[in-house]
C-alpha cells in the first residue's frame, strides 16, 4: 500500500503516460486486487485474467483518474464489477459448456504475434547472457535458482541480469509508444506467472 503523497505522485505521472509509475502502482496493489477477485471467482485462471483486465483498464483510463482520489478504491470497484460480470457469464454458460461438443477452436493469434514481435525487437537490444537469463526466467518460467544452475551463475547475478533486461525492454518501449499497451499486457502476464 502506498501513502497518499506517493500515490498522488504516481497517479500524476501515470496520467502523463509514465510506464514506471504504472509499474509502481501495479506492484503496490496487484496482490490486494488479486485477493479481492479470487474471493469472488474462486478460480485462479479467471482471477489472473481479470487482474490483467483491471490494470489494462487503469492504463487506458489513466487520464481520467483523479490524483485526489484513492486509486486502491478505484481498482477495487473495477475488479469487483469485472469479477461479478465473470460470475454472471459463468452461470449463464455453465449448461452450454456441459453440452458442447469438444470441437477444436481456432484462436486468433494476431494479438499474440504482436506481443512476440515486441519481445523479439526488444530482446534484440540485450547482451547474449542477459537475453538467455530473460528467456529462461520469463519465457520458460524457470526460477532464479534453476536459471542460475543452468547458466552456472549466482542467483544474485541472475536477478541483476533480469532487472537490467526489463529496464532495457522498458526503455525500448518508451521509444516506441505504439507498443505501450502490449508492454503492459506482457508485464501483467509475466507477473502473474511469477507471483501466483
Amino acid at each position: 500500500m502506498l501513502n497518499n503523497c506517493h500515490e498522488r505522485e504516481f497517479i500524476l505521472r501515470l496520467r502523463s503516460g509514465d510506464v514506471h509509475a504504472f509499474d509502481s502502482l501495479y506492484h503496490a496493489y496487484h496482490g490486494m486486487v488479486y485477493a479481492n477477485i479470487f474471493k469472488l471467482t474462486k478460480d485462479e485462471s479467471a482471477t489472473k485474467d481479470i487482474l490483467q483486465e483491471v490494470f489494462i483498464c487503469l492504463w487506458e483510463k489513466r487520464r481520467m483518474i483523479s490524483p485526489d482520489k484513492d486509486v486502491s478504491g478505484w481498482l477495487f470497484v473495477v475488479s469487483y464489477n469485472r469479477a461479478l460480470t465473470w460470475l454472471r457469464r459463468s452461470l449463464r454458460t455453465a449448461d452450454v459448456y456441459a453440452k458442447a461438443s469438444e470441437e477444436p477452436v481456432v484462436a486468433d493469434n494476431g494479438h499474440h504475434e504482436a506481443q512476440m514481435e515486441l519481445l523479439r525487437a526488444a530482446m534484440g537490444q540485450l547482451s547474449p547472457q542477459k537475453r538467455k537469463v530473460f528467456e529462461l526466467c520469463k519465457l520458460h518460467g524457470k526460477s532464479y535458482d534453476e536459471t542460475a544452475r543452468e547458466l552456472q551463475l549466482s542467483k544474485h547475478t541472475v536477478k541483476e541480469y533480469l532487472s537490467a533486461s526489463l529496464a532495457c525492454i522498458r526503455e525500448y518501449v518508451r521509444k516506441h509508444p505504439e507498443y505501450h499497451l502490449l508492454y503492459i499486457q506482457l508485464v501483467l502476464t509475466w507477473s502473474a506467472c511469477c507471483l501466483f
